[in-house]
Formats: structure tokens, sequence, C-alpha cells
């Protein structure tokens, strides 16, 4: 992998892990097009997972700030509800993430098929979620966070947009839209970094991989690093004004026509 390469797809890390198009479905496609594959080394997986993440701190480093702080009051007031809700949605992906990922990637795959089908499946949840009109609970209760959770946890599944999935599931529950896009933003940095251990864990527990890793320079991570992190920056700002303003029926038509085309010439 060269610099240049590196920037390309930390770009695409970047924009399509916020934006609802998938981007472990997008990295698919790209490997596909160009003859290009981020997953092959995981020092430049866990980097551009991490900058992602660094990417949501910083743009919504008031609510985060707001929590910690509510939190440190040692009483239960809505910081600290808020945090609850995080927690409890964690608990079906931590539970997927640890005991079924690899059995589950075994089963379907991680190929432009079902890479294609997970990306029509993605733009029909969100033209549902857009389409349907539930009436808008005042917050997102515990409930709410958990079914959340278990959308996010779906989305393990190649093609299936973590953000657009759990995004849509609470509009079909009917969170505001206001609240929606902060919370599963928030929610996505505990798995992400999770995942990001797990991998920095099976990279020093195996020889092969640690050696696939050195030959990758210092200057590349950090290009990659770099790319993601402000592409991420851009897609978490544009993601939250589109929820917002109910826009996300554009990225259904988008990942409608990405897994169609994608299914007949690439699959």
């Amino acid at each position: 992998m060269d610099t240049l390469q590196a920037v390309f797809l930390g770009l695409i890390q970047g924009l399509t892990e916020y934006l609802p198009v998938s981007s472990s479905g997008h990295l698919c496609i790209v490997s596909h097009l160009f003859g290009v594959d981020a997953e092959e080394n995981l020092t430049f997986t866990i980097v551009v997972h991490v900058a992602t993440v660094l990417s949501t701190i910083v743009i919504l480093w008031r609510e985060i700030w707001w929590i910690f702080k509510g939190l440190f009051e040692f009483k239960m007031n809505d910081a600290t509800r808020y945090a609850i809700n995080i927690l409890v949605s964690m608990i079906p992906i931590g539970i997927v993430g640890v005991f079924f990922k690899d059995r589950v990637e075994q089963i379907f795959g991680s190929g432009v098929l079902i890479v294609s089908v997970m990306l029509i499946v993605t733009a029909l949840l969100l033209a549902f979620s857009y389409f349907a009109k539930p009436r808008e609970k005042n917050e997102i209760s515990l409930v709410d966070a958990f079914i959340i959770g278990l959308s996010q946890a779906c989305a393990v599944l190649p093609g299936l947009s973590r953000s657009g999935t759990t995004i849509a599931t609470g509009l079909l529950l009917g969170n505001k839209k206001e609240t929606l896009a902060q919370f599963s933003f928030l929610m996505v940095i505990p798995p992400i970094l999770g995942e990001a251990l797990l991998d920095g864990i099976k990279l020093f527990g195996d020889s092969n991989e640690a050696m696939a890793a050195s030959t990758v320079s210092p200057v590349t991570l950090l290009a990659g690093f770099l790319a993601a992190f402000v592409s991420g920056c851009l897609a978490c700002k544009i993601m939250i004004s589109l929820v917002r303003r109910g826009k996300l029926i554009y990225f259904a038509a988008y990942c409608a026509i990405a897994g169609l085309l994608s299914l007949i010439f690439l699959a």
C-alpha cells in the first residue's frame, strides 16, 4: 500500500463511516475496482478506525463533556441517563463482536455479492424510515437504546450501514431527529474502539500479521489517518445536519443504485 492509496482509502473510510452508505461495503467495492485492499493490513485498519473515533470526539466534544461532567456529579441526572442508554446500546454489539463476528463472516462472507444485497437492504430501511411517520417521543428510552443497539449488531454484515441502520431504527421507534444522529454517533465510539482493540490483540498475537504490518511505512499510516480524520469530521457534521432536516431519502436512492450496479457488474 502506497501513500496515495492510503489517502484514498482513508477518505472513503472517514466519509462512509458516518454517511449511511456502509464503509465496509464501499471498501469492498473499491477493492474489486482498483485492486486495493484496506483489510489486508490490520495496522492500517486500526489507524483509520481510531481516526474516525477522534473525528467524532472533535465534532461532538460539547456533548461528550456534558456527559462526563454529569457522571462526576455522582447522581441520577440527564447526563447519567444518557450514558446508561449508551451502555445499554452497546450490549448487543459487544456480544456479537466478541463471540460471533468471525462466525458471521464465515457464514455470509465479505464479498461483493453480500455487500450488494446489504446495500439494497440499507436503501429499503432508509426509505421505509423516511416515509413512515411514527409519533415523536421526547427522549430515547432504555428499550429504544437496546433496540437501536440490536440494529447496530446486525450491521456487522458487510454492506449494511451502521449509521444508516441505527438512525433508521431510531426514527421508526419515533425518536426525534434532533437527538438521534448525536446518539447514533456517540454510541458507535465504544464499539469502534473495541474493534480496534480486538484487531490490535490479533495483530500482536499473529507473527504473520505483525510482519505484514511492518511493510507499511509510518508516513503512509499518517496519511491514511489524516485523510480519515478530516473526512470523518466533515461527514459527521454533514450527517447530523441531514438527519435533522430529514434528508435520508437521498442516501436510500444512492445505496439502491450502488447495490444494483455492483450486483450487476461486480458480483
